[in-house]
This record gives C-alpha cells, sequence and structure tokens, in this order.
C-alpha cells in the first residue's frame, strides 16, 4: 500500500526498504535527484562483504543503490566492470574513489571531469590502478586537465616541463609550477603569472634562486607560502622563528 501511496517522498523511502526483492524495488514510482548529495545506505554498507549481495544490488535499477556498492573498498570483477559502465556518472565517481578494484580507464575517464573532493582528496589521480606510464600521447590533448598528467609519466623530460610552463591554462601551468625539474628561469618568470594560484605555487618551487627565495621571504606579500619551500635551509628556518618569536614577544 506504501508503495503506492500518492505521496513521493513515501514512495522514495519505501523504494530503499532492505527488505525489497530487486524487482520489487523497480515497481515502486520513486522520485531521485540524481545532483544531491548522496551518502552511503548503512544496509548497503553492511553488506559489502557479500559478493552475491553486491552482484545483486550492482544491477539495482535505483542509483542510491548502486552508488552504495561503488563505495565498496573491494568487488568483484564482474561488479567493478558493471559499475564502471553505469551511466550514472556518480556511480563512477564513487568506485573511483572508494574501491581499490577500480579500473585504470574508468579512472582516466572520471579524470576528465573530477580531481578531487574533501573527503577523498586526490583521487582519481592517486589511485593505485591509476595510469603511470603512456601519458606522454595526452600532450596535444585539447583538455587542460589532461596535458596536466603528461608530467606525470617517468618518460617526461625537463622540456616537457618547460613547455606546459607556457601553457595556455592556468591549472597546466600550475602543475609545471610544483615540478622540480622546473628551471629557475621559469620558476621566476611564474612568480608573476597572471593566476594567483600560479604564482603561489611557485612560491614553494625549490629551484627558486636563494636571492629571489630571499626577497620573497622579505616580501610581507609573500613570506608565507615562501617559508614553506623546501629549498630553505633549516638553520636559517631557525633564524626566522626565532625572528618571529621576538617580534610577537615585542607585541607584548
Amino acid at each position: 500500500m506504501l508503495a503506492e501511496d500518492p505521496q513521493v517522498d513515501i514512495r522514495s523511502a519505501v523504494a530503499l526498504r532492505p527488505d525489497l526483492t530487486e524487482e520489487q524495488r523497480a515497481a515502486v514510482r520513486h522520485d531521485f535527484d540524481s545532483t544531491s548529495v548522496s551518502h552511503t545506505l548503512p544496509w548497503v554498507e553492511d553488506l559489502h562483504g557479500d559478493a552475491d549481495a553486491m552482484r545483486r544490488l550492482a544491477a539495482s535499477s535505483h542509483p542510491l543503490v548502486r552508488r552504495s556498492v561503488a563505495r565498496a573498498r573491494h568487488l568483484p570483477a564482474d561488479v567493478v566492470a558493471l559499475l564502471a559502465r553505469d551511466e550514472d556518472r556518480a556511480v563512477r565517481l564513487f568506485l573511483a574513489e572508494s574501491c581499490e578494484d577500480a579500473p585504470a580507464d574508468m579512472l582516466l575517464e572520471v579524470w576528465r571531469w573530477w580531481d578531487g573532493s574533501f573527503s577523498h582528496p586526490g583521487r582519481p589521480r592517486n589511485h593505485p590502478n591509476f595510469p603511470r606510464t603512456g601519458l606522454l600521447r595526452y600532450t596535444g590533448d585539447p583538455s587542460g586537465r589532461m596535458r596536466r598528467l603528461v608530467l606525470d609519466d617517468p618518460e617526461s623530460t625537463p622540456a616537457d616541463v618547460a613547455r606546459l610552463a607556457r601553457d595556455p591554462e592556468a591549472e597546466v601551468r600550475r602543475r609545471a609550477a610544483e615540478d622540480t625539474r622546473l628551471s629557475p628561469a621559469d620558476a621566476v618568470r611564474l612568480l608573476n603569472d597572471p593566476e594567483a594560484q600560479v604564482r603561489d605555487t611557485a612560491l614553494c618551487n625549490p629551484r627558486l634562486p636563494a636571492r629571489v627565495l630571499a626577497a620573497l621571504l622579505h616580501d610581507r606579500d609573500t613570506a608565507r607560502a615562501a617559508v614553506t619551500n623546501p629549498a630553505i635551509p633549516v638553520p636559517v628556518l631557525y633564524r626566522i622563528l626565532t625572528a618571529a618569536a621576538a617580534a610577537v614577544a615585542a607585541l607584548n
């Protein structure tokens, strides 16, 4: 009776009951906003270790059930293959973020439109199955997000870094600005990049010449970021801390 209630929110709640068969769930006329923030269904999470249950639920008609399956840390290969082709891209995103068995080709596909969240920073790029080789083929890709990957390839060279440091897209220049193969001249040039994120990243590059880094440390506008540069010798850091402590004490 509740599955046929005139109130859509009631039918939608019924559609997520754990005691329904998937045939019964599919018969419920529910409402689901695919753009809303979704959370893993607790009863699906409790079944993450049950391979047969994951196979059954991965084929569910309800996107939230499939999204909840995709949050499992490990899944059978056939379930992974099914979810990696899911029409709901949030299912593929959750698989990339949570499942250690996510396939490389799907991780690359997700990377084209997602580069990490607060809850899963770095995914899918830092996923263990994310491709580490063959990325030079994206050198001429029209998407800056894909061109960023070029410098992750172990066969990339300082010449690739230099080229991407002049890329028209800021996110690509920022990736070059953090590379330790960046030339000192390019590191200095990127300090004047039109985009603040590129400038801030260049401030932390250890290839900055010592005289330039010293000047940045004496500038109130750049000191906070520049002090995190790994090229600063430890004795200098101690001197900075001592001077900062003395300044604070003088204020008190």
